[in-house]
């Protein structure tokens, strides 16, 4: 993964749409995307602020962190190291 797209992506100002800016880069109907979204505000993926009568979505990464936390990270943590370490060595760092 590149570090520099992650940044880009965490740092996308489009962060915060309306359903219709969401809509008008994906290949499905607005009733999906509005089902779609629902799983995510559910499971608290996806926050969501009123502005006037637009509401608009946010990504919540805390659900995804505590997740990693409790059942990823000590599972992974020795592979992940090691796979880091091989990277560097291979990369020349």
């Amino acid at each position: 993964m590149d570090a520099d797209k992650v940044f880009k992506a965490l740092g996308d100002p489009r962060n915060g749409q309306t359903l219709g800016q969401l809509c008008e880069h994906l290949d499905m109907a607005r009733q999906s995307a509005t089902q779609h979204i629902g799983i995510l505000e559910e499971a608290n993926l996806v926050s969501t602020v009123w502005r006037g009568r637009e509401k608009l979505h946010f990504i919540n990464p805390v659900p995804l962190h505590e997740v990693y936390e409790r059942w990823v990270r000590k599972f992974e943590r020795q592979r992940l190291s090691l796979l880091h370490d091989l990277k560097k060595e291979l990369e020349g760092e």
